[in-house]
């Protein structure tokens, strides 16, 4: 194992964050994207609220077309977690670019060494794969897995939780009157904890997980058949602001669906690969999950998921045609075995944990600090501040969210907003003092954000 070099990724601060247009987005970022505008349709909030066009990216910097310079807090949207255009790892996918693009689902060499690498790294008997060029596809495949391996046909996931937008996938998550009238049949949503809005409390006023599976235990016999093949959940909810359980939640839910039969899906599509400190979001409670998904981080930019299933569940994947067009392709593979492989020779999970020792301590003061500050939260490199009007009421103040989006990446600051609920999730390579300079500038944000509103 190796140890972590800041100098490797170390910025100089007189060059970064450094805007040089008097207005952001500048006019060559307002000329390009109003090209695109013409053509493209269904672009992402941070996208509309901040039409940046960027042009190149290096470590934990990006630098857009107008030549304004920035610090990186989203890599990208979860995705570039060992920072952009590594050398390992864009070496390695120009190598079979030039070599082999694409050869099915044949074996190839660097295929095996991937597969060969996650069976050594991945917790417990997680031995049985399949890849994939997307988050969305790899938890289809997981659903049909569960099916398979169970001869079960329902599902139970969480309200806020989020796992692609595909057909099954979408009934996973919120229903609206586009994704269709109502969820796919054996689709089921229940509330999981949240220690800043629990749904049910002790007399002390904390979160009483046992109520949570107590209500489990009550929806499954009461508003499903009991054919449930598998819980779906994400680690730490991304899409739904960063919300962490409670240290209990995960051993007890384990549990609770071992007793019952039904397998644990862990969707870590986000929270896999570093970004929360470990390979799996899920080691952080010792909990081992049935069938779980990687993404996003897996390639470091380079579109490549996968599929883990446990070895007493693994045949089924035999039996639900798993193979796709793309994925595990060579360049695909030789992406994610150099992100395994720079993880390691860096020492990256130790610093996502240092780096998290950081961003609590730069935001330990701040709920008491600002008004509009309810709750702070941070797991290795993925954190969250969530924004209310009244910290009584907790009711969430989207139009903060917004603002203080806006003023940061006004100072230099690229990251993603999502309504009331600020998300960060900066590279795992990134040097304690950009962490600390990044922390700086969304702290000024709110500062100008409360002073703007009059609070």
């Amino acid at each position: 194992m190796g140890k972590y070099n800041p100098e490797n990724y170390k910025i100089d601060f007189s060059e970064y964050p450094k805007i040089i247009t008097k207005t952001l987005p500048g006019p060559e970022s307002v000329k390009l994207h109003s090209r695109a505008e013409k053509y493209i349709r269904g672009l992402s909030s941070q996208v509309k609220l901040f039409p940046v066009a960027f042009e190149s990216g290096s470590g934990c910097t990006l630098e857009d077309v107008d030549g304004n310079k920035y610090i990186d807090f989203s890599s990208g949207i979860y995705v570039t977690t060992l920072g952009h255009c590594h050398p390992k790892i864009s070496e390695a996918v120009a190598k079979y670019a030039k070599k082999l693009m694409n050869a099915h689902d044949f074996t190839s060499e660097i295929k095996v060494r991937l597969l060969e690498k996650m069976a050594a790294t991945l917790p417990g008997d997680l031995k049985g794969f399949q890849l994939y060029d997307s988050g969305t596809t790899a938890v289809e495949a997981g659903l049909r897995t569960c099916r398979a391996a169970t001869g079960k046909n329902e599902f139970i996931s969480c309200f806020q939780d989020f796992h692609g937008k595909s057909g099954h996938a979408v009934s996973l998550a919120r229903i609206n009157k586009i994704s269709g009238p109502t969820r796919a049949p054996g689709f089921y949503m229940v509330p999981r904890p949240d220690t800043y809005r629990p749904w049910w409390t002790r007399c002390d006023g904390t979160l009483d997980t046992e109520k949570y599976l107590e209500f489990y235990d009550s929806f499954i016999r009461e508003s499903t058949t009991g054919q449930i093949a598998a819980f779906v959940l994400e680690p730490i909810q991304g899409w739904g602001g960063s919300i962490m359980p409670p240290d209990d939640f995960f051993p007890k839910l384990k549990k609770f669906l071992e007793e019952r039969k039904i397998l644990l899906f862990a969707d870590e599509v986000l929270t896999s690969m570093g970004r929360t400190g470990k390979i799996l979001c899920m080691e952080h409670w010792g909990v081992l999950p049935d069938v779980v998904t990687l993404g996003k981080g897996f390639g470091n930019g380079f579109p490549v998921t996968a599929m883990a299933v446990r070895e007493p569940y693994s045949e089924a994947v035999d039996k639900i045609s798993a193979s796709t067009s793309y994925g595990g392709n060579p360049m695909a593979c030789a992406a994610a075995l150099a992100c395994f492989e720079v993880i390691e020779e860096e020492g990256l999970l130790e610093h996502a944990m240092e780096l998290e020792k950081v961003f609590k301590k730069c935001m330990k003061d701040w709920t008491a600090k600002y008004k509009i500050v309810g709750d702070t939260r941070a797991k290795g490199c993925l954190l969250g501040v969530e924004l209310v009007k009244d910290k009584k009421t907790k009711e969430p103040f989207d139009e903060a969210g917004k603002m203080v989006y806006q003023k940061a990446f006004r100072k230099g600051l690229a990251w993603i907003p999502a309504g009331h609920i600020l998300r960060m999730s900066p590279p795992i390579v990134m040097p304690e003092e950009v962490a600390v300079k990044g922390m700086e500038i969304i702290e000024e944000a709110i500062a100008e954000t409360e002073k703007e509103l009059g609070i």
